[in-house]
């Protein structure tokens, strides 16, 4: 995958059980991010476990203990090419237990993709004040991912199925919703999939004539299609400060055998080069970049939006963590701060001491 694409970064999120996995699993495979050999060990393992169901959500759930429990707790980076972006897709857990891993995801994101349940009652579980719909499209929001798609999923399981009365029915309810949190629903694109059956995923689908397409309005100009792939091309770039010091916060910081410390983040500012000596606040430390990677591809430099793997000298894993920031040594390194000034959202009732 080359570099002369926009580097798009996705977050999806949604309800746990409302088919996240199941969707982007399905449009990363139909798009070449998994060949078709894996594919069919992920359906002979799942079918083994008795959750053939959950095939295509096998692909990001790698890790066993996932499996096992048929739900996304860390997350997992995949991607693909659309005809105009080079896009990275994080898939954010849905289980309340899981949504400091959400945050992280959420934070590192361009665009949200919402996807809600059209089953019976399972779009009102999620969005009824104890489900995670209101919860993620709030957490979006607060965190920055000002672009949001609402995929309305399980359209074959609506009674009867593919109702163009249900999916009218959410839009409705969840354009209210997405109003009050700030988002301006004429800048939304509403789309009637089925993640499971590839209903307008890709191809329009001939299960819904009553669908004549989502449209959206906007300053930097709009647009319409008929599928959730087109929706995502029509995403804005945002704009990519490479002529800042560098800003690198941590997602998180591997051992890795044979290569050593390799820590992973988002480029938000700045270039990240091999051979840059970089400084990570507010630890104070500095080392030497040996190598950068993204998706096990080595570049010669990463740039804002670039999610990498950098390798770096004498560092030991104990040495720095989640949270740090790395910046370039000789360019404004970042400094741990005495104080800032913040903005705090509180998402639901708490008690503060």
């Amino acid at each position: 995958m080359g570099k002369e694409k926009t580097h798009i970064n996705i977050v999806v999120i949604g309800h746990v059980d409302s088919g996240k996995s199941t969707t982007t699993g399905h449009l990363i495979y139909k798009c070449g991010g998994i060949d078709k050999r894996t594919i069919e060990k992920f359906e002979k393992e799942a079918a083994e476990m008795g959750k053939g169901s959950f095939k295509y959500a096998w692909v990001l759930d790698k890790l066993k203990a996932e499996r096992e429990r048929g739900i996304t707790i860390d997350i997992s980076l995949w991607k693909f090419e659309t005809s105009k972006y080079y896009v990275t897709i994080i898939d954010a857990p849905g289980h309340r237990d899981f949504i400091k891993n959400m945050i992280t995801g959420t934070s590192q994101a361009d665009c949200a993709v919402l996807i809600v349940a059209a089953g019976v009652g399972e779009f009102e579980a999620g969005i009824s004040k104890n489900g995670q719909t209101r919860e993620h499209a709030l957490l979006a929001y607060t965190l920055g991912v000002k672009q949001l798609i609402v995929g309305v999923n399980k359209m074959d399981s609506t009674e009867p199925p593919y109702s163009q009365k249900r999916y009218e029915e959410i839009v409705k309810e969840v354009s209210t919703y997405i109003k009050k949190i700030g988002y301006n629903p004429d800048t939304v694109a509403f789309v009637p999939i089925s993640g499971w059956n590839g209903d307008n995923m890709l191809e329009p689908s001939a299960n819904m004539p009553w669908f004549k397409g989502w449209k959206v309005t906007r300053k930097d100009g709009n647009a319409s299609g008929t599928t959730l792939l087109e929706a995502l091309d029509c995403i804005l770039p945002p704009t990519r400060p490479t002529d800042k010091p560098l800003r690198l916060p941590l997602q998180d910081v591997y051992k890795i055998g044979g290569i050593g410390t390799v820590p992973v983040g988002r480029v938000e500012t700045g270039v990240l080069k091999p051979g840059m000596v970089v400084t990570f606040a507010p630890v104070n430390v500095t080392t030497e970049v040996k190598s950068v990677e993204m998706h096990h591809e080595a570049l010669s430099e990463a740039l804002p939006g670039d999610n990498v793997g950098f390798n770096v000298k004498n560092v030991s894993v104990k040495d720095v963590r989640r949270g740090n920031v790395a910046g370039d040594s000789k360019n404004d390194p970042p400094m741990e701060a005495a104080g800032f000034t913040a903005q705090v959202t509180l998402n639901r009732q708490v008690f503060i001491y």
